[in-house]
């Protein structure tokens, strides 16, 4: 029996965090994206905590107009300021199974444009 869309993307998940782990020094960006919606985590696996987390449901990104590959761009900036400012330059890329393409990467690239490595 084929698998649906959900049940691949969640064997992807598993399968990635099997491998990736964030660290204090080094969170790890899990993306979550809806079909309307995108958000963002900068997580500490060592202590189960989110360190940062970012929305297109935020006050500030909502009232921003575009499409939604463009408020992916600007959850990435955001994500990659908060980050600064909380002393974080580098983390670790989680796409939480979705392919890196479209919203995942515009995110990911303004991540990066904005001062994060990964």
């Amino acid at each position: 029996m084929a698998l649906t869309k959900e049940e691949r993307r969640l064997r992807i998940k598993r399968r990635i965090r099997k491998i990736i782990s964030g660290t204090t020094e080094r969170p790890r960006m899990s993306v979550y994206r809806s079909n309307a919606q995108i958000s963002v985590q900068l997580i500490d696996d060592t202590t189960g905590k989110t360190v940062l987390s970012v929305s297109s449901l935020c006050k500030e990104l909502a009232a921003q107009k575009g499409t939604k590959t463009e408020q992916a761009a600007h959850v990435g900036a955001a994500i990659a300021e908060k980050a600064k400012a909380a002393g974080i330059q580098s983390v670790v890329f989680d796409r939480n199974g979705y392919l890196y393409h479209g919203r995942v990467k515009a995110l990911a690239d303004a991540a990066r444009n904005g001062g994060l490595n990964f």
